[in-house]
This record gives C-alpha cells, structure tokens and sequence, in this order.
C-alpha cells in the first residue's frame, strides 16, 4: 500500500495484516469504528469472520451488516445504519470499487512464480523477457517474443513470429495461433484460442472451398479474455479487442470483428463477422451479433438477445430480435397477459356475433 507510513506484517498464515486505518488511507475512506480493527482476508458479508474485510454495495445484503462477524465492510458514503453495529465501517464514494483496489493489491502481494522449466520447448529464436515464468509442457515458436514479468502456465502453444507484451498471464492450455500480437497486462484464461482461423468458405460444385486467412487477431493492452473463449484471425487485416475489453467465458468472435475500448460481454455471445462493436458497451450473456454491422458506443443490450441491425450509440436494446428496451418491457407485461386478453377476445367475439343475429332478426321482423 501507499499513502501512509505504517508497515504491514505477515501473520501466521503468510497472508498480509492491515488495520482499518491503513485501508482508509489508501481508499480514502472514512473510519467509523476501530481504527485499529485488523483484517487478514476477505470474505462475503453474510459468511462474515473475524479478521475478515467485506463490502455493502447492494441493499439486498443490508441485513446482513447488523450481525456480519467480519471485522471491516466498506460501504458508500450514503449509508445509513438502522440500528447498532459492532463491526468497523470504512465508507467510500464506492464500496465496490474500493474492493476491486483492495483486491488487486492483495492479488499483487501473492507470490510470483518465476524460472523456466525444463520440460518446456522453447525455440532458440524466441526473445524471452526478464522475470518470465514458463510452466511444463510450454511450446514457443520461432521469432516468438515475450515481455517482461510475463506467466505462461503450462501446456500452453504459442505459434511463431507471435509478440507478448509484459505482465500478462496467460493460464494453462492457452492457445495462441502464429504471428498474433497480445498487448500489455492482458489475461487468458484457460482453454481459450487466440487466432484460429475465420469460419471462411465458398460455396462450389464439389461442395465448400476452403478461404485462406492470412490476417491476424491483435489484443490491445489490459484486455481479459475468459476460458475457452474463441477470438478467430482476420481472412485480411486483423480481427481487433481494443484496449480494456472484458470478454467472459465460451465467447465466439468471428474473423475481422473490431470491440472498441473497455467493453464487456458476459458468457456465450456470438459475434459474426466484420461486426464492430463500440466503446463502452455492456453486453448481457447468450448474445447474438448478425455479420457486417455497427453498434455504437456506450450501447446496453439485455441477455438472450439477438442483434439483428445496426444500433446508435447511448440505446439499450433487448429481445429477439432485439428493440427498445423499454418497449420490450413493456411487451413482456403484454405477453403474460395474452391467455387472459384472448379469452376476452373470444367472449366479445361470440357476444358481437349474438348481436348480429339479434339485429337480423329484429331487421327481418321490422
């Protein structure tokens, strides 16, 4: 931590102590309690222990804070306590965000693996920065080149002429195809693939002709690519996660798409090709993408959604195919309603025929 003058210790368990008011200090938080309430891990505020650090950002856990045995929460700066409560509080402008900082800083006092195995295979033209850890089983191909405080766990490929920035971490079973270039600070999960080919083939007579991809895919720096997760190579040019993109777990991206600066899909997306995706945007799980079309920046879609059609920038959409998020809500309202509504239908129906009837009837007699 930085920010203050106090050493931390290792306790008996190697993990790092800190008090309430080092936290503090280094979140720029507000102590209410103990300033020298000690934590030593984190835990959930409803599994709460002592010398644990938890966090309040979502009113649906508020109870718990009343009888949480965990020595420190961060909550917002709006907080206001009910009734009496016995642990130390650290409020924030952002509970969640201060925990992310905490976490990160924990994450970072972890020892670091280091060395390079022996079982690894490593060819004699690979450039291998400083502080580098290379599990067993590793393959790295020729004119490979990796960055500094760079982690490759085991059984990982790395095709040729690949580039590697530094700090980055890439996870067991990674799969990196040639001449792919991956920024700085980027994390893979394990099982993903980086650079496979694009899903390109013509139609012909003897059935489907097999289009050469020659382009590449590029990650830009502090991107995170989630386990077994697909990013396919460009058929020309270069299939492109830009800059601070999070994409989750079992996420297929085609050849050519482009995913502007600091967006985040979650789970099992698709993404056609030569799609591009704006900066900012938030995308809800077993998301659709059609090929060859633009969503804009800061754009919200919904789960389970199916993108069809270009989307502005700012709009939140949802459905399949998707639409105005608020008309869709106002849809679904709609649609539970419809067994009811047709039965009412039917009525009205039967009595407008009963009236007709009526009408002859009487006409006739007149």
């Amino acid at each position: 931590m930085q920010g203050y003058n106090e050493t931390y210790k290792l306790n008996i368990t190697g993990s790092m102590e800190f008090t309430a008011k080092q936290i503090a200090a280094y979140i720029g938080g507000e102590i209410v309690g103990n300033e020298d309430a000690t934590v030593y891990t984190f835990a959930k505020i409803e599994e709460g222990i002592p010398g644990g650090l938890s966090f309040l950002s979502n009113p649906k856990y508020t109870s718990y804070i009343y009888d949480t045995q965990s020595s420190i929460v961060l909550v917002n700066k709006d907080f206001v306590a009910e009734r009496p409560i016995s642990t130390t509080l650290i409020k924030t402008d952002n509970a969640y965000e201060s925990l992310a900082k905490l976490l990160k800083l924990y994450e970072a006092s972890m020892p670091k693996k280091s060395g390079i195995s022996s079982l690894a295979n490593i060819a004699e033209s690979a450039s291998i920065g400083k502080n580098v850890y290379i599990g067993p089983f590793v393959s790295i191909g020729k004119k490979v080149v990796i960055g500094e405080n760079t982690i490759i766990e085991p059984n990982t490929t790395i095709g040729d002429n690949v580039t590697i920035g530094e700090s980055c971490h890439l996870h067991a079973h990674t799969t990196i195809y040639h001449s792919c270039k991956i920024g700085n600070r980027c994390v893979l999960h394990s099982g993903c693939v980086i650079g496979a080919d694009g899903f390109g083939f013509a139609p012909s007579n003897n059935g489907y002709e097999k289009i050469p991809q020659i382009g590449i895919t590029i990650l830009e720096d502090d991107v995170e690519i989630g386990a077994n997760t697909c990013i396919d190579r460009a058929t020309m040019g270069a299939t492109i996660i830009k800059r601070g993109v999070k994409l989750d777990n079992l996420i297929q991206i085609a050849h050519n798409v482009v995913i502007d600066e600091h967006t985040v899909m979650a789970a099992q997306c698709g993404v056609a090709g030569s799609t591009r995706i704006g900066s900012w945007c938030m995308i809800g799980g077993q998301t659709g993408f059609n090929g060859h079309i633009q969503i804009g920046n800061q754009v919200k879609v919904g789960a389970h959604s199916a993108i069809s059609n270009n989307v502005k920038d700012g709009k939140a959409v949802m459905g399949y195919p998707a639409f105005d998020h608020a008309q869709f809500a106002r849809a679904s309202v709609v649609i539970k309603k419809l067994p009811e509504m047709y039965r009412e239908m039917d009525t009205l129906r039967k009595e407008i025929e009963l009236l007709k009837q009526q009408l002859t009837t009487d006409g006739g007699k007149a």
